[in-house]
């Protein structure tokens, strides 16, 4: 078979009808043999739970055991012992796994993606790209490794016969909770973190994930990874919570909400020496489209943003602010291009936008179309899809607001974005900087001094620039670091980039004198 075009979320030119003809015809026996199966794992002896499809109700994803305490207690004390010999394995060793890693990724690479199709309501597109997301993750890192010669450095030598080095060492045991909305590469990202630099874990998926997260696990066992030093446990929050204040563990990667991730902070704080926390929470990502932008380049940019993968992403753009001069312009274009997007089944390949994650997601949408009456306009969507399909499937919603409010400061995970009107940049930037996150920020321009201005004063870790793939979304390991700023993340360092995998380590200095 010719080797079929990757995907990213930048490429939205490239022909993808080679990919979607493959996927038309894997989609059957994937079904037939990775759906409704009876799964078991060492560290969940619970009662077993039947996980359903968003897609649809009757598609069951498989009966997974939960973990219970004791088996939280058996998976932290294997990720212990094996933690002996693997927080001691050379450079050359976890380079060599992660070369076998990735080559074990790339033979599951598309069960990976439908396995999230299915489990999320991904597009197709948006589920293959997360999985080549991971094969280049697992790789940049091992560079980032090899590059850094496995963070061993000789220091100054301040007297005759001694050497100074110092080295970066890994803490142990690292417990890895993951979100659903991007079940292999925040999952693969921060596990890949710990283990290329020499640490045990023990992983829990999100609740609805263990289908994703079992296929992983899976994937590393094929690339050889000693017995022990990965372990999965499986469950719902109170699994998470046994997990991350759990005495064995060393350090905690978590994504997810800011109220979870800054309680796990929060703990950390309050033990007799302080454990280290990795956590990316959630945003609020304001795009800028000033009188000089190409206003079809923003419109398209906003719509990819604000409605791919349902809203669902942390880096969606959830506020756009138009000067007032094209507002009326940059509207009729985002509603032209909003609804030409396709809702619906995500196993189809014109699917743009799929069903929305649950629940509360249904309950958020409706309570914010209620909040819009009287403050502002619908102009698109604001309901949901019909035509046969269940609430969960709704349309991507274009809003205006005459006033700030929770709306435009509350991360609200949904296909939902509100436009502002401004007179000058400087007091839109300022708006769209009083919130309590600062994950990615947008803007569209033709004006150097705008475009300066806005690289100057906004607060987030991730910047773009008249971006049509994506206003505010679409980071890529080693090109774009994924970094939060503010209540979105812990640190000041992100994930994707070159400061990422020091933060699984603690630096150590050897001081000898040879003589």
């Amino acid at each position: 078979m010719a080797e079929l075009p990757r995907v990213t979320y930048s490429n939205i030119g490239v022909d993808f009808s080679p990919v979607h003809a493959h996927i038309d015809a894997l989609i059957p026996a994937f079904e037939k043999s990775s759906l409704g199966l009876e799964w078991s794992t060492p560290f969940a002896n619970g009662a077993r739970v039947e996980i359903r499809s968003p897609i649809d109700s009757s598609i069951s994803l498989g009966k997974f055991p939960v973990s219970t305490a004791s088996d939280i207690d058996s998976a932290i004390k294997a990720g212990r012992t094996a933690a002996k010999r693997w927080n001691r394995s050379t450079l050359e060793e976890r380079l060599a796994f992660a070369a076998r890693w990735r080559e074990a990724l790339a033979e599951r690479k598309y069960d990976l993606g439908l396995a999230a199709l299915y489990e999320i309501g991904k597009s197709r597109i948006e589920a293959l790209g997360e999985a080549d997301e991971c094969l280049d993750m697992v790789e940049y890192y091992a560079s980032e490794l090899r590059t850094n010669n496995g963070y061993i450095r000789p220091m100054n030598e301040l007297v005759e016969n001694e050497t100074a080095t110092s080295f970066m060492k890994p803490y142990g045991l690292f417990a890895v909770i993951a979100p659903f909305n991007f079940p292999l590469a925040l999952s693969i990202g921060m596990v890949s973190g710990a283990l290329l630099t020499g640490n045990a874990v023990v992983y829990k998926p999100s609740p609805g994930c263990a289908l994703t997260g079992l296929l992983i696990a899976e994937t590393l066992r094929k690339a050889g990874l000693p017995e022990g030093v990965f372990n999965i446990v499986l469950g719902d929050g109170g699994v998470g919570r046994l997990l991350a204040t759990h005495d064995g563990i060393d350090g905690v990667a978590f994504t997810g909400s800011h109220e979870t991730g800054m309680s796990i902070f929060r703990h950390m704080a309050t033990l007799p020496h302080m454990k280290p926390v990795i956590a990316e929470m959630g945003g609020k990502n304001p795009a800028y489209v000033t009188s000089k932008a190409d206003l079809d380049r923003a419109a398209q940019g906003v719509a990819r943003s604000a409605f791919g993968l349902q809203g669902q992403k942390c880096s969606a753009c959830s506020v756009v602010y138009v000067d007032e001069k094209v507002k009326a312009e940059f509207i009729e274009k985002l509603v032209a291009f909003t609804g030409k997007l396709v809702v619906g089944d995500p196993r189809r390949a014109e699917t743009f936008m799929g069903p929305v994650y649950g629940d509360a997601t249904v309950a958020r949408f409706k309570d914010a179309i209620s909040e819009v009456e009287g403050k502002g306009k619908i102009h698109f969507g604001g309901r949901a899809l019909g035509q046969g399909f269940a609430d969960n499937y709704v349309l991507p919603t274009v809003v205006e607001l005459d006033a700030p409010g929770r709306l435009t400061r509350d991360e609200l995970f949904m296909p939902f974005v509100v436009i502002r009107g401004y007179d000058n940049l400087e007091s839109a930037i300022a708006e769209g900087n009083d919130i309590a996150y600062g994950l990615s920020a947008g803007i569209f321009t033709n004006d150097e001094s705008e475009l300066q201005y806005f690289l100057d004063n906004a607060e987030a870790g991730v910047l773009y620039a008249n971006r049509a793939s994506g206003a505010t979304t679409g980071a890529w390991p080693g090109a774009q670091p994924f970094c939060g700023w503010k209540g979105t993340g812990v640190s000041g360092k992100g994930g994707l980039g070159s400061w990422f995998l020091p933060q699984y380590l603690r630096e150590q200095s050897h001081t000898i004198m040879t003589k």
